[in-house]
């Protein structure tokens, strides 16, 4: 596998993802029944940001900003608890060990990761977490995520967010992969809460996979997107985007007034911006 995250942690996207995934975490601790939390593309959990421009340019900025919307000050928090109950605040953490310190006692982490190397850094990285209330309810398991979201669905809490976050080194015949396991999916567990993260290199390839979605998932999804640079160009990257299957109750009406905020934060011309939008409500 030639992709790696360490290059690439802390960006722009990594910011959109996690903000995304803590206010997911949030409405769903509403409710004082537990969840599963799976996450199928785990990574290794903890990233050394030292000299990096791309966080530089997106965690390092969105630091430098004053946190007008709860969700971005909830994300910088989160950050500053991590950093001071590991010591260094040259680390970053991944999607598993943000949602490792946000989870209860009554609900359970299962982390997926193909690489063994990066599920041994994972699992290494979560054992010297403080001992929290979830800690128990921690597991790393070695494997293909999309495989195992078949086998976990649907849980014993009947609740559970999944976010899947595949790296896209076949971009296109990745996310047809992703979009048949979330039908799948919940054609077995018609509840559960899915996030998908995508690229946005092409606006018309990123137009191209939700058209896709809507025909292959029957459910309601928010889509969501923020670009720095302009949607049709051939950069790296332009955009970061999410699809989120069942959202929960105002992660919409709440994403309009932070994702602004935080495009504005990011910016680096006058050639980025944001979008919420229902891709698809539910079926008649």
């Amino acid at each position: 596998m030639k992709y790696r995250h360490a290059f690439h942690a802390g960006n722009f996207a990594d910011v959109h993802k996690h903000v995304t995934l803590l206010a997911l975490l949030a409405a769903l601790k509403r409710k004082d029944k537990g969840f599963l939390y799976l996450d199928t593309h785990a990574g290794r959990g903890s990233y050394d940001l030292s000299g990096t421009a791309e966080s530089a340019a997106g965690v390092g900025r969105l630091l430098g900003c004053e946190h007008r919307a709860a969700e971005l000050a909830g994300y910088a928090a989160a950050l500053g608890r991590w950093r001071a109950a590991v010591g260094a605040r040259h680390l970053y953490p991944g999607s598993p060990l943000l949602a490792a310190l946000e989870l209860r006692a009554q609900d359970r982490g299962l982390f997926v990761e193909w690489q063994g190397p990066e599920a041994h850094a994972l699992g290494a990285a979560l054992a010297v977490l403080p001992g929290g209330p979830g800690a128990a309810k921690l597991r790393v398991e070695r494997g293909d995520g999309l495989a195992v979201l078949r086998a976990a669905l649907p849980p014993r809490e009947r609740r559970a967010l999944v976010l899947i976050d595949p790296p896209y080194e076949d971009a296109s015949r990745e996310f047809t992969a992703v979009a048949a396991a979330v039908a799948d999916a919940l054609r077995r567990f018609a509840t559960g809460v899915f996030a998908v993260w995508y690229p946005i290199k092409e606006q018309r390839v990123a137009q191209a996979w939700q058209a896709e979605w809507t025909r292959a998932v029957a459910a309601p999804t928010l889509a969501s997107e923020l670009w720095l640079y302009p949607r049709d160009s051939r950069v790296a990257l332009n955009g970061s985007g999410l699809l989120i299957v069942n959202p929960p109750w105002q992660i919409g009406e709440r994403m309009r007034v932070w994702l602004p905020q935080l495009a504005a934060c990011l910016a680096v011309g006058d050639s980025g911006g944001s979008e919420v939008r229902m891709l698809s409500q539910s079926p008649e």
